[in-house]
């Protein structure tokens, strides 16, 4: 059985083994692959596994030998799911591996935008404590959580984390989905759109790239925000439209905003919303916690030794 890993450095940049891999057949491992390169790589290989190296049909048509693709995310758009049908081959993914990870990654935004605890430390180590004629200072408002409403666009299990944090923190929580959601958890009022929208200080967004959610962020929605409310996203980056949401920052429409995610990764120099005011980027890490890459690595294995069994598990196609 030959397998070859296309773009294994994200989840396994050299703190994990691939050994759970190489016991179950002929293994190579690339850390990258360039689109040019893709078809090369995979020639001869029974499965593939990827990360964001793109399949597409016209690549798989050409892969005769292959049975199996195992993404190694919970997102699966980089694989021509309907061509891999037609052609015979399996696709399966890794649910809900970061659930308990993005959901923290969304409180370290909330909370670094509610008491910007990096910019004082930096400050104190810059010297400016020691020459404070003050005890105490702040450079920002320091703002309770306890209290405050949570809005939550996409009810599913890193929504549903996200509220369960929300309400430890003593927030109110408003939560919209695309499905009824029957019996929510206690605390949790579900809503529409716009009433997470207008009503909510802090909005995380948990909605997955679709036709209907694709720019759903934008000017008008933007606008009907408070302007001391927040904005996080740990979804994906074109649900917003960014230059819409770098305005609305500059221009005091909303107060501030912490994103993991953009349209385009790596970051294009020239995005907005790199010198947004208030404006709070980190680079696509909110999975990337070590206990998440593990449970990440587990389930894969899990997915292509099952698959050899011929009891294959976490098929999306």
């Amino acid at each position: 059985m030959k397998i070859v890993v296309l773009d294994g450095y994200g989840m396994n940049p050299g703190d994990m083994s691939w050994q759970g891999l190489q016991d179950l057949g002929d293994l190579t491992v690339y850390d990258r692959t360039a689109a040019q390169d893709t078809l090369a790589r995979s020639a001869g290989a029974n499965i593939l596994l990827t990360n964001k190296t793109v399949l597409t049909r016209e690549i798989m048509a050409q892969l005769p030998n292959l049975k199996l693709v195992s993404v190694l995310a919970t997102g699966y758009n980089v694989v021509d799911v309907v061509a891999a049908r037609e052609l015979g081959i399996d696709v399966c993914n890794v649910p809900a591996y970061s659930t308990q990870s993005v959901a923290q990654t969304v409180f370290a935004h909330v909370l670094n935008l509610t008491q910007h605890v990096g910019h004082h430390a930096d400050t104190v180590r810059d010297g400016k404590w020691c020459t404070s004629p003050d005890f105490v200072y702040w450079d920002y408002p320091l703002i309770e959580l306890d209290n405050l409403t949570m809005g939550i666009v996409g009810f599913g299990r890193i929504g549903q984390e996200t509220a369960k944090l929300a309400l430890a923190f003593g927030m109110k929580v408003l939560a919209a989905n695309r499905s009824e959601v029957v019996n929510p958890p206690k605390g949790v009022t579900m809503v529409d759109l716009e009433t997470v929208f207008r009503e909510s200080d802090i909005i995380s967004l948990h909605t997955p790239l679709t036709p209907q959610t694709e720019g759903m962020v934008n000017k008008a929605l933007l606008a009907t925000m408070k302007p001391t409310a927040f904005l996080i996203n740990t979804s994906r980056g074109p649900v917003i439209v960014e230059q819409d949401l770098a305005d609305a920052l500059n221009e005091g429409v909303i107060a501030g905003a912490g994103l993991d995610v953009l349209c385009k990764e790596p970051a294009d120099s020239a995005n907005p919303l790199l010198g947004a005011q208030n404006c709070y980027i980190t680079p696509h890490v909110a999975w990337a916690t070590t206990a998440a890459r593990r449970r990440l690595m587990d389930v894969s294995i899990a997915n292509v030794r099952a698959f050899i069994a011929g009891n294959p598990i976490n098929l999306v196609n």
